[in-house]
């Protein structure tokens, strides 16, 4: 099944096109690449039996898929965070066409395909928390009674509705009292269609309903669990339904619901020892049946709190026979998962399979899901990472850790493309650094983007950063600090293997007698420090000496090099994919807000936030010496960003109090040979055009020309009016608008000019609006632009391209082409340019925008 959304097909939206004929048939804006990563909620992910994981990621559900290492879609709906997804499994255990999603806006939302193309179904409306946890079944094979939908939330309820016609009606609300309900889980009862809820809360017990007349009557409470019930999950067995239930009290239990047979005649032996049976009765057309619960085992191996269960599904090959032996994945804070099966002589519940036990800062797993065949498994923990172990073809028990997708989990605040566009880095408020590169396979043409290094994890949110050289970059934060760091020769290594550089050009470009081999962060600092080949530590902890102190068990984080074929795991990302922390820049006296670098990588522009004129002044930093080369006053409030034009003359500002200032490089340089800078022109709040806070500016790639966006919706161009040569001193330059102003109906945080003209020799720009949409505009120069003819709006995202948040950031690749393509190629330079976009939702986009359809 292909998946896609909108008009546009995901499939083709995400194909890297080989030849010229299918280029000119692409469409204007493919989606390239989405990194995201799992909300910090137990049931935010879903894999469902079409091979796809669907995960919460903010706002938004995300479907991916494994086996190709690409996200699929990105289903945009919720106003609230997403806290629980599940797919609505069919009778007949083939792929899934309905998702079902409860967010923070107190809404449920059924995703429904048809045509390969995901919409939005219906929406639930009447809880009045954030919805948990959800679950979904078929009343009956056909669909015609309907889907019935659990949800529980933290308003101290579970609803249940029923969707049939697209129409959707609450059908019964069960009410808690002041307890909460962490988990939901529906069956049908054996033999019958009728429907059985489980509800684990946090009161130790787990509820079982069943409905009957159509409402739901509370049958039974399972007790036995010593802490809050945190998993419920219903499972098939000849003929029998089981229970996985799992708790604050490290423990699973599986309990099993089976029909009572009626023993007419029959002497009971009451020596025979057997298990406590609690036993109800549903009434089924016309007719009663008992129905007995038993606890089947309970599951001891967890050394922390067990907050998720999932039964491996059922997988039918092609003969129609299921072949697979029933299993029990568990997931726990104690950072493993553990696989669970019954012994086959005995039928005892035995552990078969633990894995886990990741390094880093990390706080034990969320919860698990394994694929349909059971040939993989996945946890996401509170950092909203996922992990993901393959099985051994060869070897029943051998597990081994598999690429998968991440991203931040906070706002992504800043990214840039390396000055040779072949990786982007970018900061966020998660307190991360993160570099994303172009994965190339030998074995497979398609070219797949993934994180393959994290420089920086830093003990404050990320707000900024800067390139200053091919691998090295300055990086500001909530303090007062700005901090450079340098690639070091394992990542260069790795880098050129995974994306197929030469290692002799990336060595070449850089001083490989200095560089260490990677960094470490000591326990109690936030500065990565550099670990040279003489600093290594054995891989073997039982090498190393026991603690001489206190202080020394609180070690740092060893650095062990590795030699990667394939994109890193988040355990490695953690803790071997470090830069060492090479400077520290002070000056600044409130937390850093932005930061910018001319394009012959010299010259380094940072700010802060600021109320008070004194604290808005721009510092200009030397890259060669990293001291502080000049002050720039002039602004009254922060400085929201920076931009050097392409030739390096002019440093562009643009602030929150409404103004713009261009400084003008000093020619010829001064006789220390460090670059000054001087006021070349500037706006007051008498001669602005902008009405609001300017959010964001940017140059023409001629540097003639420069761009300022605003809240108050407002695009403008900007251009000197007449020579400028010959200006003395500090005198004012008559900059004005060279365009006529562009409303673009929404705050528009985020603009940028592509540095690859338009076929008709017109500039193409992008801008970021709040409401999370990316237009693309291009504009000519005209004499009288006054009508608005010198704009032409070219495209847009749609509604699942877009981000759910407002777009922070908007970068363009240096040059024509899509990173890891050959850029050598002059139909793949003159077909293609490449838009990265960093919003508030968590997630970095990468589009290829089609410069033959624009």
């Amino acid at each position: 099944m292909e998946f896609s959304t909108g008009d546009c097909n995901f499939q083709s939206r995400l194909s890297d096109t080989p030849n010229k004929a299918s280029t000119m048939a692409a469409p204007l804006i493919e989606t390239c690449y989405v990194a995201c990563c799992a909300n910090r909620t137990p049931n935010v992910v879903s894999w469902g039996r079409s091979g796809l994981i669907a995960f919460g990621t903010c706002n938004s559900v995300a479907l991916y898929d494994p086996q190709e290492t690409v996200t699929v879609a990105i289903l945009n709906g919720h106003a609230g965070r997403v806290n629980t997804v599940q797919w609505v499994h069919r009778d007949d255990c083939g792929p899934e066409n309905e998702l079902v999603s409860g967010g923070s806006d107190n809404r449920l939302i059924v995703w429904k395909a048809q045509d390969g193309k995901f919409s939005q179904s219906v929406q639930c409306c009447g809880h009045n928390g954030p919805v948990c946890a959800v679950d979904a079944i078929h009343l009956d094979p056909d669909g015609t009674l309907g889907l019935l939908i659990a949800s529980a939330a933290s308003d101290s309820t579970v609803k249940l509705w029923v969707n049939r016609d697209n129409q959707v009606d609450c059908l019964q609300t069960l009410t808690f009292g002041n307890g909460f309900i962490m988990d939901v889980s529906l069956t049908l009862l054996p033999g019958s269609r009728v429907p059985i809820l489980a509800c684990g809360g946090d009161d130790c017990r787990v509820y079982l309903y069943v409905q009957h007349d159509g409402k739901f009557e509370k049958v039974h409470s399972l007790h036995g669990h010593e802490a809050w019930v945190r998993g419920v999950e219903w499972a098939t067995r000849d003929g029998d339904i089981l229970l996985a239930s799992c708790a604050q009290d490290c423990l699973i239990r599986i309990w099993k619901v089976f029909a009572k047979e009626e023993n007419v005649g029959h002497v009971e032996d009451v020596d025979a020892i057997k298990l406590t049976e609690d036993v109800f009765e549903v009434q089924t057309k016309g007719s009663s049946t008992r129905f007995a619960i038993t606890l089947e085992t309970v599951l001891a191996g967890h050394e922390n709190w067990v907050y998720g269960v999932h039964w491996q599904p059922p997988f039918y090959h092609s003969g129609g026979s299921m072949q697979q032996p029933i299993a029990l994945l568990s997931a726990s804070m104690d950072k493993t998962m553990i696989l669970w099966g019954p012994e086959e002589e005995s039928g005892v519940w035995l552990e078969q399979v633990r894995v886990g036990e990741v390094g880093g800062n990390t706080l034990g797993f969320y919860g698990c899901q394994m694929s349909p065949d059971g040939s993989m498994i996945l946890a996401h923990t509170f950092h909203g990472a996922l992990h993901l172990w393959h099985r051994d073809a060869h070897k029943e028990r051998e597990w081994s850790p598999g690429v998968v997708i991440s991203g931040h989990f906070g706002s992504v605040q800043d990214l840039c493309w390396d000055p040779d566009g072949e990786f982007i880095l970018s900061v966020g408020s998660d307190q991360t650094t993160r570099l994303f590169t172009p994965w190339r396979r030998k074995e497979r043409a398609k070219v797949t983007w993934h994180e393959i290094s994290r420089p920086q994890i830093h003990g404050y949110d990320m707000q900024c950063l800067a390139p200053v050289g091919r691998f090295q970059f300055v990086s500001g934060a909530d303090e007062k600090v700005l901090r450079v760091f340098r690639a070091p020769r394992n990542f260069v290594e790795n880098f050129s293997i995974i994306s197929g550089a030469s290692l002799d050009k990336l060595l070449a470009s850089s001083d490989t007698a200095n560089l260490p081999e990677g960094a470490s962060t000591p326990a109690l600092g936030l500065s990565n420090k550099a670990v040279f080949q003489g600093d290594l530590m054995p891989q073997n902890k039982e090498e190393s000496e026991g603690f001489n102190s206190v202080s020394d068990q609180y070690t740092e984080s060893y650095f062990h090099p590795l030699t990667l074929t394939e994109p890193p795991p988040e355990d490695h990302l953690l803790q071997n994919t470090l830069w060492p922390e090479v400077q520290k820049l002070y000056g600044h006296g409130f937390e850093m807000f932005c930061l910018a670098s001319d394009s012959t990588r010299t010259v380094v522009a940072s700010a802060c936030k600021a109320s008070k004129a004194e604290h808005a002044a721009i510092l200009l930093w030397s890259t060669s010496s990293w001291r502080q080369l000049q002050t720039l006053p002039l602004h009254t409030l922060t400085v929201t960003q920076m931009s050097f034009s392409p030739d390096s003359r002019f440093l562009l500002a643009v602030s929150r109090d409404r103004t713009w200032s261009v400084w003008r490089r000093q020619d010829p340089a001064p006789t220390d040979s460090e670059p000054a800078f001087s006021l070349h022109a500037h706006t007051t709040k008498s001669t602005s055009v902008h009405t609001r806070i300017i959010w964001s500016c940017d140059w023409s790639p001629d540097s003639k020309y420069f761009v300022t966006s605003s809240r108050d919706k407002k695009v403008i161009v900007w251009g000197e009016c007449g020579s400028v040569e010959g200006v003395e001193g500090n005198s004012p330059v008559s900059i004005l608008p060279r365009s006529s102003t562009l409303d673009v109906g929404d705050s528009a945080t985020s603009v940028s000019f592509c540095p690859v003209l338009c076929p008709d020799h017109s500039y193409l720009m992008g801008v970021g609006l709040e409401n999370g949409k990316i237009l693309l505009y291009k504009w000519r120069h005209l004499t009288n632009p006054s009508s608005g003819d010198d704009w032409t709006k070219c495209g847009e995202t749609d509604n699942f391209q877009s981000h759910a948040l407002t777009v922070r950031r908007l970068r363009w690749r240096p040059r024509g082409g899509r990173a890891g393509h050959e850029d050598g190629d002059e139909n793949e330079r003159c077909s293609w340019v490449q838009l990265a976009s960093a919003g508030a939702d968590h997630a970095i986009k990468m589009f290829n925008i089609n410069r033959l359809a624009l």
